[in-house]
């Protein structure tokens, strides 16, 4: 089905739930889960809550833009995506802003090539760093 570069988004079912996983596996190795009711269990779930930059749920797609294939359980995406000579400029330009640490330049590229980036103002030390948005890029990088 590839002919080079496609995105391909694979029907994986229905959502399972992390706590429903770690408890099946647990079972299929043989063990117990320990809990208030069952103390003596081998084998204990903690739960930590959300890191940050941790999320709830995955994104697959930036755009819910997806062309059926011959199977029925894979689409292909229809992601927007920088040409390959397009991307080689941007990483050159990105490299040399990250070199002098040009944190406007850098954002800059990340506006222009990164789907739904949003960029930070640099805070001076003890400011907070305000909220900056930019107009919507109109291609993503993958």
């Amino acid at each position: 089905m590839a002919k080079g570069g496609e995105v391909f988004v694979l029907d994986m079912g229905e959502p399972v739930r992390i706590d429903d996983l770690a408890r099946l596996i647990v079972r299929l190795k043989g063990l117990e889960v320990k809990s208030e009711e069952n103390p003596d269990g081998d084998i204990a779930i903690a739960y930590t809550g959300l890191r940050p930059g941790e999320k709830l749920y995955e994104e697959l797609l930036v755009h819910a833009s997806t062309k059926e294939t011959e199977h029925p359980s894979i689409q292909r995406a229809g992601e927007p995506f920088l040409l390959q000579a397009e991307l080689d400029n941007e990483l050159e330009v990105l490299e040399a802003a990250m070199k002098t640490r040009d944190i406007d330049a850098i954002q800059a590229v990340l506006m222009r090539t990164v789907e739904g980036y949003e960029a930070r103002t640099h805070a001076m030390e003890g400011e907070e760093s305000s909220h900056v948005v930019g107009a919507p890029p109109s291609r993503a990088l993958h």
